[in-house]
């Protein structure tokens, strides 16, 4: 055999050998990979609640309308006549002033013109709006009913819906993260059980967002007093045999 292809041969069977090692660790991490996953179980688990909204906010706009400039002053006497009939019925039927927030009047002027934009004629606005800010959610519907009673008055009134909001998610927080993760370990106790196995401790845990919907509703979370909280935890649990 000549020293040429003597070298070749050892050349070759290096490379092999080293492939072969490789091969055997890569097999090796492998197996141990997969033997970690087999004693671990990744479940999730649910909490949910529903709770009442503890503020709410409801604005109500009221505008008075002339055809002269001239007339301004007194439309801006008649917007303090309505406002102030607005701010009365609320405090009449529950509501304290510092609940009530009032904002500024609105100057508005709207020109009226034909096809040949000939200006036929010129109206001028006030708009102003009272707004309510409460802790008393529930007295919020009963008393914007009593609202459109001022419209038979004369009153131009625009009534928005309310918007309601729940602060005290931070109070609540543990108490349904415990929860999602004890049914996380339910979960994961009935995949023991079909597996042959124990579940031990926790291994790693991480929270989804909670959300905050309005009840019954896929999307939105301002129109509505009751609320539906919910939170999935994902966790991975040890198992034994």
């Amino acid at each position: 055999m000549n020293s040429n292809l003597r070298i070749e041969l050892i050349i070759s069977a290096f490379f092999i050998a080293a492939g072969l090692m490789g091969a055997g660790y890569f097999v090796g991490q492998t197996l141990y990979n997969s033997n970690v996953a087999l004693n671990t179980a990744d479940v999730k688990g649910l909490s949910e609640k529903r709770v009442m909204s503890d503020i709410a906010h409801w604005k109500i706009q009221y505008t008075v309308a002339g055809n002269e400039k001239s007339e301004v002053a007194a439309l801006y006497a008649k917007s303090k006549i309505d406002q102030k009939k607005i701010i009365d019925l609320l405090i009449a039927s529950g509501f304290t002033d510092d609940e009530i927030i009032l904002g500024a009047v609105d100057y508005e002027t709207y020109e009226y013109r034909n096809d040949n934009q000939k200006l036929i004629e010129t109206k001028y606005f006030l708009v102003g709006a009272v707004e309510v800010e409460t802790k008393n959610v529930q007295l919020v519907p009963k008393v914007r009913s009593k609202i459109n009673a001022l419209i038979a008055e004369g009153l131009d009134i625009k009534n928005t819906a309310p918007n309601y909001y729940f602060t005290e998610l931070n109070t609540i927080k543990p108490d349904m993260l415990k929860e999602a993760t004890q049914n996380a370990r339910i979960a994961a106790n009935e995949f023991a059980e079909n597996a042959g196995v124990t579940v031990g401790g926790i291994r790693s845990a991480s929270q989804g967002n909670f959300s905050i919907l309005d009840v019954g509703e896929s999307y939105g979370d301002d129109r509505k007093i009751e609320k539906h909280i919910r939170v999935v935890t994902a966790v991975t649990f040890y198992l034994t045999k």
